[in-house]
Parts: structure tokens; C-alpha cells; sequence
């Protein structure tokens, strides 16, 4: 028996056990999915890992960074790569386009769509694609076929396509996708909409996308066009504390100057929540609910204890005039559980922390423990008497460069 042979036993064995944790956890539940992930040897596809670091089931393997250590590009993580096939739903024969190349994800589409079908995967980055047409070649893949291209053009000779898969985290929907998705195709893209990202799975629906799946995922970012970068609101004046907003700052954020030299109001809310339990339906719900929605970091070489977030990379926060508020939590005495309490500084501290918690309620009532919200991209210039959801009471109409998106939650 010759080391190759062991390598390749263990491998097997190695992605047999991730495929069984993911059938077990639920990630996992089209045979065509599991077989595939069973065929495909990951491994190959992720030169320079060990092979228990390339069957880590929920770690990505980073395949390049920037001078200063900023991920540009991974091979996502095998929880990621079943999951988002899963939304995708591809079928023998069809057509699908990859956008963000890694190699691995379009052997697995190759796999899928079989003979008859064809898939494209493009990267705007050169080495990528110099990287990712290499693996595929040397793997029995080489009638993928690999375009250098910045896909939010499109992209020539694809034509129309069943699904488009993204693989990179994107802001915005480019025309670009939707225009070449067949009539009741599926997009699958890890959009990040006021700050949060969502892997979600749409389907083209009389000119624009309706959810019809939301997984909560991290990605790398997308580059070339389509990027965007948060703005950063410093409250102190120094990096202490970060307030990150997805679509623009507050039309006056100097009414925070000094929302940090008053009182800290501190309102504990008595709901609780299980400490494994899914926050996903809650994070939406304040981004829909709360036109000041954002995100608040702190840097924990320059905390002062001005703000006491549970966690100080991401807090669920909010800005109403000249006041900010965030989300907390303490363990309750049985340990296992948390209570919520909303925190607020600022001019009107005492009333937008009862707004904030208020919402919380609101939330613990009405979508605890149900669906997420359904979201629909239309394009930009769209008129609002168009645009299902987005009147709808408790729903919310965002507005980038080349799209409305409307998030409302389901009827009860």
C-alpha cells in the first residue's frame, strides 16, 4: 500500500464523516447534494491545507489575502457550499453561472448539472481564475469553463441561464444577474442588506427576485464594481466606538457629539433567550423596524466602559437625533439563558431605549421562533406603488445603486 493510497483512504473517510455531520444537522438533505459532496475530493481543490483542515466542516480555507491580511479569497466552508447548493436547486441539464471562482464549487455544479448542462465561473481577479481553471483541468473538470471578468457586466457567451450562484458577498443586485437568468430562475447570493448578511435564494418572478430561502452566512466581499464600503460613525471621536451604517450616515451625525458625556440609561427588558438560540428573525427585525439601524463595534484596547455591549465586535444598535442605543445581554442564574437589556446615551437616551425595547417585544410576539422576512429586489426607480411589501406595515424599502429591496415579513 503506497502513501497515496492512505492519503486517498483517509480523505475518503475524512469527507464521508462532514458529509454525515452535515446530513445530521439538516444542511445536508437532497441525495444529489450528498453525492456529489461524497465524489468531489475537496482536498485537491485546496492545495496547501492538511487534509483535516480541508474537511473542516464549518471553517472556509483562505486562498489569498491583501498586504494587510484581509481575506480576498477563499474556499468556502463545506456547512456554506451544501448550504447554498441546497438553494440553488440545480437540476440535470442546466445552464448555471458561477460568480466568484474557487474551483471547487464549480466541480460540485459540473456534478450536478451533468453531460447535458454547462457551467461558467467567473472572478474578477486573474490569479483566481489562473488558480481555479488549473484545479478544475487537473481534477476532470476542464469543460468548466473559466471567464476573468467583472460580473456585474455581463458576462458574454453565457446567454441565459438557469441559476446564478454568487460566492462573494454583494451589497447590491446588479442588472446584470437578473438579465441573465431564464424566466423562473434562481439566484443564490450572500447579500448583505443594513448590515447583516444573508445568504439568500431567489427566483425571478414577473421582472423582479422573491426570497424564498435565508441563511445567515459570512463571505468575502465582493470586489470590482459592485463593492461597498460601510461608513463608520466614531462617537468618541477616537476608534473606542464604532457605529458601522450600511446605507449612508445619519443626515446629521454631530447631534452625537456629546451623547457620550451623558448618563448611561439601562433598561432590562425581561426577555430571555435560550443560549444557543438563533438570533437571525431578531437582527432583522430591528434593521426593518429601526430607521437609525447599525451596528456597533468597540476596541478593546481603547475601552473606557463608555457602552458594555456582550459582545464588542457586534452589537445591534440604533441613532435617533442626538442618542444612540445597542443591545446587551447578562446571563440569567440558571446559566443557561440570557436577558436582554437595551442601553442608551444621548440627549434622549431614556425614550428611544424604550423604542428599541419596545421593538424587542415586538419581535418576541410576533416572529420568535418563525419565518424570516421575505425579501424582493426590484430595480432601481421602481415606483413604490409597485413594489410588494414595501407599504406594507412593519415592512421597509432599502434603496441602493442599482436596486430597491423590499423586506416585509410573511403573513401570520
Amino acid at each position: 500500500m503506497t502513501d497515496a493510497t492512505v492519503d486517498s483512504d483517509a480523505a475518503t473517510a475524512l469527507r464521508d464523516k462532514a458529509v454525515d455531520e452535515l446530513r445530521a444537522a439538516g444542511t445536508i438533505v437532497s441525495p444529489r447534494i450528498e453525492a456529489v459532496m461524497r465524489t468531489v475530493p475537496r482536498h485537491l481543490f485546496t492545495p496547501g491545507a492538511t487534509l483535516d483542515e480541508a474537511y473542516q466542516v464549518y471553517s472556509a480555507f483562505v486562498t489569498k489575502v491583501d498586504r494587510h491580511g484581509v481575506q480576498l479569497s477563499s474556499v468556502s466552508a463545506p456547512q456554506i457550499q451544501a448550504m447554498m447548493l441546497e438553494q440553488a436547486r440545480v437540476q440535470r441539464g442546466d445552464h448555471v453561472l458561477e460568480i466568484g471562482s474557487g474551483g471547487l464549487n464549480a466541480a460540485y455544479l459540473a456534478e450536478l448539472v451533468g453531460p447535458d448542462g454547462a457551467v461558467t465561473t467567473v472572478d474578477i481577479d486573474p490569479e483566481v481564475t489562473a488558480r481555479a481553471a488549473r484545479l478544475l483541468a487537473g481534477n476532470g473538470y476542464g469543460h468548466v469553463r473559466v471567464v476573468t471578468a467583472d460580473a456585474a457586466e455581463p458576462i458574454p457567451g453565457v446567454g441565459k441561464v438557469d441559476a446564478v450562484l454568487v460566492t462573494a458577498g454583494a451589497w447590491d443586485i446588479p442588472p446584470a444577474w437578473t438579465q441573465q437568468l431564464k424566466p423562473g430562475g434562481r439566484l443564490v447570493v450572500p447579500l448583505r442588506v443594513r448590515g447583516l448578511t444573508r445568504a439568500l435564494g431567489f427566483t425571478l418572478v414577473d421582472g423582479h427576485l422573491e426570497s424564498e430561502s435565508s441563511k445567515v452566512c459570512g463571505f468575502v466581499p465582493m470586489q470590482g464594481a459592485s463593492a461597498h464600503q460601510e461608513e463608520l460613525l466614531l462617537v468618541t471621536g477616537t476608534p473606542e466606538i464604532g457605529l458601522r451604517f450600511d446605507d449612508g450616515l445619519p443626515e446629521n451625525p454631530g447631534l452625537l457629539d456629546n451623547a457620550v458625556r451623558t448618563p448611561r440609561v439601562e433598561l432590562w427588558t425581561g426577555i430571555t433567550l435560550g443560549i444557543s438560540e438563533l438570533l437571525d428573525t431578531l437582527q432583522m427585525h430591528l434593521a426593518i423596524a429601526l430607521p437609525g439601524f447599525c451596528i456597533m463595534a468597540v476596541d478593546p484596547d481603547l475601552d473606557t466602559g463608555i457602552v458594555a455591549p456582550a459582545n464588542r465586535s457586534f452589537a445591534l444598535a440604533a441613532v435617533e437625533g442626538g442618542s444612540f442605543a445597542y443591545l446587551t445581554t447578562r446571563r440569567t442564574e440558571d446559566d443557561k439563558h440570557v436577558e436582554f437589556a437595551v442601553h442608551a446615551l444621548g440627549s434622549d437616551a431614556g425614550s428611544l431605549a424604550g423604542k428599541v425595547a419596545g421593538h424587542l417585544r415586538d419581535w418576541n410576539r410576533e416572529h420568535r421562533g418563525g419565518p424570516g422576512p421575505v425579501v424582493r429586489v426590484y430595480p432601481a426607480g421602481t415606483p413604490d406603488d409597485l413594489i410588494a411589501g414595501g407599504r406594507v406595515v412593519g415592512g421597509r424599502v432599502i434603496d441602493k445603486v442599482h436596486s430597491r429591496i423590499s423586506l416585509s415579513w410573511p403573513p401570520a
